[in-house]
């Protein structure tokens, strides 16, 4: 059964920076491709970036030129680095594969606000 743990969030200013961790188990993580996915109040899930197995990433509009997303296929860690945050990033962010797996970690939650 496929384990997924994020970290990383917190409460930042607008402008701010944050990494977020995933700790993935129980799955070939190397032979899949993962993404960042993130909810907010009120709103559907949507992907933020994905990471191919081989490191060809892409990303959301709204946050192209401000995140990164990287992988470490020895640890089984998939990272998202945001930079200038905006209010508008406030949301709980899951990390997953990029097509989801049948379970979702918890999230961690990212707050955006002065």
């Amino acid at each position: 059964q496929v384990q997924l743990v994020e970290s990383g969030g917190g409460l930042v200013l607008p402008g701010g920076s944050l990494r977020l961790s995933c700790a993935a188990s129980g799955t070939m993580f190397r032979l899949n491709d993962m993404a960042w996915y993130r909810q907010a109040p009120g709103k559907q899930r949507e992907l933020v970036a994905a990471i191919t197995r081989g490191g060809s990433t892409n990303y959301a509009d709204s946050v192209k030129g401000r995140f990164t997303i990287s992988r470490d296929n020895v640890k089984d860690m998939v990272y998202l680095q945001m930079n200038s945050l905006k209010p508008e990033d406030t949301a709980v962010y899951y990390c997953n594969g990029r097509i989801p797996f049948g379970s979702w970690g918890q999230g961690t939650q990212v707050t955006v606000s002065s």
